[in-house]
């Protein structure tokens, strides 16, 4: 994406990556080019939008908020001082794209898609929730477990200036500010071909940052409550990480495919109703977002953006809480091999 004072000749260049994107892979890339234009001939920039009195109160309301979290972002989290988020734009729909997840039916490794910039990833997103779902289709007769959502947030990376979505309009403001630091640090760090990594990562400064923002602005309520969530999602993972270990050893056995899917199915429905305990029993408002039907894509999609988390908290914390030596950690860690990567997360998430 691109901020309306950058050259002309910056257009133009983007604008030919763009195109030679779609000699690649012809039709997906078309809708990309299509959706990413759409998207962009919206923005505006935020300060103007908040000035402007034809606007809703309550979009000044958030976009004033996204400003202030913008900034504390740069000053407090030391994320990329750049164009991103300083932009809106109304697409007028609930989601920005729709991303297709897809496993195989007895693994928990992810189907992934290879693109020339952002490397190799485990979905594949779309403008058009249609097309997404005739992706699903396809991948379900060729025997995947499919899971598609709609995504609220859309980064480029930083290769563009990205904007604020009225498709992030719906959230609270504490989710708003969060995905916000979340998206800014794909920006500051983001491994080719590691989504785990990349979004354990941003889930991770995310939660740092939002901590840091409700300390900052004294909100003692809102942070007993952001604290309550975070140790209820954190006993919820630990669920979804005893399913997957069962799950691994009923595909890695011997038993024939009828009596893996009867299992499976009996190992999903059961973290099901625990979620569902769990959540009953601590008062939660939300959904179940456990609830069934579970399928192997759906662990998947969630394992990215948690599944190494532990690991990035102990890092926090082995960094006495500093943001300049976590960021440098973990910049460490992405410099490893793949192999030595995750054998290192793996310790960190197993330290005390």
């Amino acid at each position: 994406m691109l901020n309306r004072t950058r050259p002309v000749r910056t257009l133009v260049g983007s604008a030919f990556l763009l195109l030679v994107l779609a000699q690649v892979e012809g039709c997906y890339y078309m809708q990309a080019i299509r959706g990413h234009t759409e998207l962009m001939s919206r923005r505006r920039p935020v300060a103007e939008v908040i000035e402007d009195a034809s606007v809703p109160d309550d979009i000044r309301d958030r976009l004033a908020l996204v400003a202030e979290a913008r900034n504390f972002a740069v000053s407090e989290l030391l994320l990329p001082d750049n164009d991103s988020y300083r932009t809106y734009a109304d697409l007028e729909r609930d989601f920005v794209v729709w991303n297709v997840f897809a496993a195989p039916e007895f693994s928990l490794t992810a189907k992934t898609w290879c693109y020339p910039i952002a490397g190799c990833v485990a979905y594949r997103g779309y403008f058009s929730e249609a097309a997404a779902r005739k992706l699903g289709d396809r991948l379900r007769a060729d025997g995947y477990d499919v899971a598609i959502g709609g995504v609220s947030a859309y980064s480029t990376l930083g290769r563009f200036a990205d904007p604020v979505l009225n498709t992030m309009m719906r959230w609270s403001d504490l989710e708003l500010v969060s995905t916000l630091f979340h998206e800014l640090a794909h920006q500051k760090l983001y491994i080719k071909g590691d989504s785990a990594f990349n979004e354990s990562f941003a889930s991770a400064v995310a939660e740092i940052g939002l901590s840091r923002w409700l300390a900052a602005r004294n909100a003692t309520g809102e942070r007993a409550s952001h604290l309550a969530r975070r140790e209820l999602r954190k006993r919820l993972f630990a669920e979804v990480s005893k399913t997957r270990d069962q799950l691994t050893e009923i595909y890695e056995s011997v038993v024939g495919d009828d009596e893996k899917r009867t299992r499976k199915r009996e190992i999903l429905d059961a973290l099901s109703t625990k979620a569902e305990t769990i959540l009953s029993r601590s008062g939660a408002a939300s959904g179940n977002w456990l609830a069934s039907p579970l399928n192997n894509a759906r662990l998947v999609s969630l394992n990215l953006y948690e599944g190494r988390l532990d690991a990035f908290r102990a890092v926090l914390a082995d960094c006495d809480e500093s943001i300049s030596c976590f960021y440098t950690e973990a910049e460490s860690l992405a410099e490893l091999a793949a192999v030595d990567r995750n054998r290192r997360l793996d310790e960190l998430t197993a330290s005390p």
